[in-house]
This record gives C-alpha cells, structure tokens and sequence, in this order.
C-alpha cells in the first residue's frame, strides 16, 4: 500500500473541497487533523472506509484514492471506468452536482435508464420521463 502516493491526492482533494485539515476530520469520526496531516505527507495509511468517506466529503472518486492508496482495482461497488478517469482527481463538482450524483446512484436501474435517456435527448416522452425524475428526487429528498 502506498501512504506516500495517496498524501497528495488526499490534500488536493481536501483544498479543492474548501476544507481545513480540522473540518475533514470533524467529518469522520475515526480521524483527527494530526492523522490528516500524517495521511497527506505518507505518513500514515488510512482505512479503506476512511478513504471511502474522504471521497465522498470531497466529491473525488473512491476509486481514485483506493487505487493510489494500493488497495486494488473494483474495491467498491460504485467505481466506474472512465475514458477520462485521470481528470477525475481533481474534478470540482457544484453542489447540484453532487446531489444528482447521490440521487442517481440512489436510482433503481429503470430510472436510471430514464435519466440518461433525458440527459442525451433521446425518448419519446421527455415531459413523463422528468416528471418520474423529479418525482423519485422529491421522494429522496423527504426521506432525509
């Protein structure tokens, strides 16, 4: 496992991602701003969840810090092959963004079928395909 090649991407991420070193790790219980710091200079080898929630409080990919930190291709269930998966790492997403993420990867295969019908263009009835969108969103939303 490589602590020394998972430091930067950890610090990038977190910078990009306006967090401090003491707001990240307020975000993850098993972690303090002293094990950040070892974890960005490769001092300190974090846990795959660690690495997990780090992704997701950052909006980088899973995928992208495991394989740095040396635990191996497919080690979550949400990693997807890109043809621009170098770019990923330092991907900045909106906040609309992260959200559409979260509830797409929330959606049943069917809606997902459906929303990326919408987003190409494609479909005979845009108007029901959104209204069953934002219908599952507004469903998600009031679940939290």
């Amino acid at each position: 496992m490589s602590a020394k090649k998972v430091g930067p991407l950890i610090k990038d991420a977190r910078t990009k991602a306006g967090f401090t070193q003491s707001e990240l790790a307020s975000k993850i219980p098993s972690l303090t701003a002293p094990d950040i710091s070892k974890a960005e200079r490769g001092e300190k080898m974090l846990t795959q969840e660690e690495l997990k929630m780090i992704a997701k409080l950052t909006g980088v990919t899973q995928k992208s810090l495991l394989e740095a930190a040396g635990y191996g291709k497919g080690t979550t269930s949400s990693s997807t092959s890109s043809s621009s998966s170098a770019n990923t790492t330092s991907m900045k997403l909106t906040a609309t963004e992260k959200k559409l993420v979260e509830l797409y990867r929330a959606a049943t295969s069917e809606k997902k079928k459906e929303a990326m019908k919408v987003l190409k263009g494609e479909g005979t009835d845009t108007e029901e395909i959104i209204s069953n969108i934002l219908g599952t969103a507004v469903e998600m939303l009031m679940k939290k």
